[in-house]
């Protein structure tokens, strides 16, 4: 099957309703500070469950694309990003709205997400079979490299502290050994209680950590500040097309490397926006330069079609690999468990089709968002004066729902809820959650590949060693794992030798 093909597969009046749904509340939610796009995508997961798999993944896509270009318009308008993704865009953005230059810089917002995901759908199209070719020579050793290779990501996904990354990501591999073991059924930490047999699913934690928990810090915002709705900036004055042109080269280097960002797993939108600015900014001429952060079209061109770009890119080590490139692709791989298909090298071969339908639908949800995001401008505006409790009570009430709903068992509700709380402490003590969710994913992947491993050497470690692609996974792992290690203690001496002199 071809892309053409895949666009034919978008006939279906349906299909289409439901992708442009979804990027419609991508916007929404992207729109709203505090709403991340992983959030946004893990709510909406539980309402896939009941549909077959290409309107349900287009669901998801749709809110992918558009909430990562929703978060620019809080950070354009009121200096509050919407998402991370968006830090970078409010640094020119909000400088040009107190200019009254709002209009503009909300257009080139749009203008550069829409390149920006154009450019990185058609990089995962021309690089995912590649990878994936190279991907089939994969077996329990390689697997359990890839797998280790994927936790070791962990660091770089830490945040401020590695230690309390690292803490989180053994805790998630402790929660993962709950139920029964892989090789030989046994129970594992069960205590005697039946409704941990089956272990706990991933999803309804991942619901908890990232969209319970943050319902939780609205409503600790809300009492300690009394905030109400929040105001919106009445400058929305002109808008200044004749800048455009000039941004498209700029714009193609941010979406190429913000796809290429996205490729590597742990790195995210948020990171692919801060490094297409930097580099925007480091190689602009003199009087282009002086202008960055006071009002700059480039810096808005340049964070919003880098962090775009991530949206193809981190599918490709998801699709190829079964390795998650972000935090949302990590809840993708989610959606693509649920509706049966495994994600990783024979992909392309057990669901070439659907694969293909995906692409186009990428390509399709880029167009969409942009047309959204001209036409709508005005009315997304009005998006951020939702009062702050009626926006906790409706992720609670969809987080319980969806969750619920996973199993029709009131259990899951329990741990979105107990996920959600700990999420909550998490947050307040600088804990990052995404290294639970990752190891809640490849743990158990990475312990049955292992055994499975020794089993073919017959318990021999050396098989690890002896195979050129496991013992270069495992490599890069330990590199992966403590390079951030290595790199802040020799800033950290830098800093002390500096002082000094």
């Amino acid at each position: 099957m071809n892309l053409w093909e895949g666009f034919l597969g978008l006939a279906d009046p349906m299909i289409l309703i439901l992708l442009i749904t979804g990027v419609l509340l991508g916007v929404i939610i992207g729109s709203l500070p505090g709403l991340t796009a992983t959030m946004g995508v893990a709510l909406f997961l539980p309402v896939t469950f009941g549909m077959e798999a290409i309107p349900g993944l287009l669901l998801l896509v749709g809110i992918y694309f558009g909430s990562i270009y929703g978060g620019s318009i809080a950070a354009i308008l009121l200096n509050t990003p919407g998402t991370p993704a968006a830090a970078a865009t409010a640094m020119d953005g909000y400088a040009m709205t107190k200019k009254g230059d709002a209009r503009t810089a909300l257009n080139i917002a749009v203008i550069a997400s829409g390149f920006g995901s154009i450019i990185s759908v058609l990089m995962l199209i021309f690089l995912s079979p590649q990878l994936a070719n190279i991907a089939l020579s994969f077996s329990a050793p390689e697997m359990f490299g890839l797998a280790l290779f994927g936790l070791s990501i962990i660091s770089s996904i830490a945040g401020a502290s590695l230690v309390k990354g690292l803490i989180a990501g053994v805790v998630g591999l402790l929660i993962a050994t709950i139920g029964m073991d892989p090789m030989t059924s046994y129970p594992r930490y069960t205590f005697d209680q039946p409704v941990l047999l089956e272990g706990f699913d991933f999803i309804p934690i991942m619901i908890g950590l990232f969209a319970v928990s943050e319902a939780f810090i609205m409503a600790d915002d809300y009492f300690k500040e009394k905030g109400g709705p929040l105001k919106v900036t009445a400058k929305l004055l002109k808008t200044n097309w004749r800048s455009m042109p000039r941004l498209f080269p700029t714009m193609t280097k941010s979406s190429i490397l913000g796809s290429i960002i996205g490729i590597i797993p742990g790195a995210g939108a948020d990171v692919a926006a801060f490094v297409s600015y930097n580099e925007a900014q480091r190689f602009a001429k003199k009087e282009d330069k002086e202008l960055f952060g006071k009002g700059n079209p480039k810096g808005i061109a340049a964070a919003e079609s880098g962090n775009q770009g991530v949206t193809g890119g981190a599918m490709v080590p998801l699709l190829t690999l079964g390795i998650p490139g972000d935090a949302v692709a990590a809840v993708m791989l989610g959606a693509f468990v649920v509706q049966g298909i495994q994600p990783g090298p024979q992909i392309f071969q057990t669901s070439g089709e659907l694969i293909y339908i995906l692409f186009a639908g990428m390509l399709v949800a880029a167009v969409v968002m942009v047309i959204i995001g001209l036409l709508g401008i005005r009315l997304f505006t009005k998006v951020l004066l939702v009062p702050k409790t009626l926006m906790i009570t409706i992720i609670l009430v969809l987080s319980t729902v969806g969750a619920f709903a996973i199993n029709n068992n009131i259990f899951d509700v329990y741990v979105v809820l107990g996920a959600g709380i700990i999420g909550f402490f998490m947050k307040k003590h600088g804990f990052p959650a995404s290294p639970i969710v990752l190891a809640l994913i490849l743990g158990p992947m990475a312990e049955s590949e292992f055994r499975r491993a020794l089993t073919m050497s017959e318990g021999s470690m050396m098989i690890f060693a002896t195979r050129p692609i496991a013992a270069t996974l495992i490599v890069l792992a330990i590199l992966s794992l403590f390079t951030p290690l290595f790199m802040k203690l020799f800033k950290n001496r830098k800093g002390k030798t500096v002082s000094q002199d």
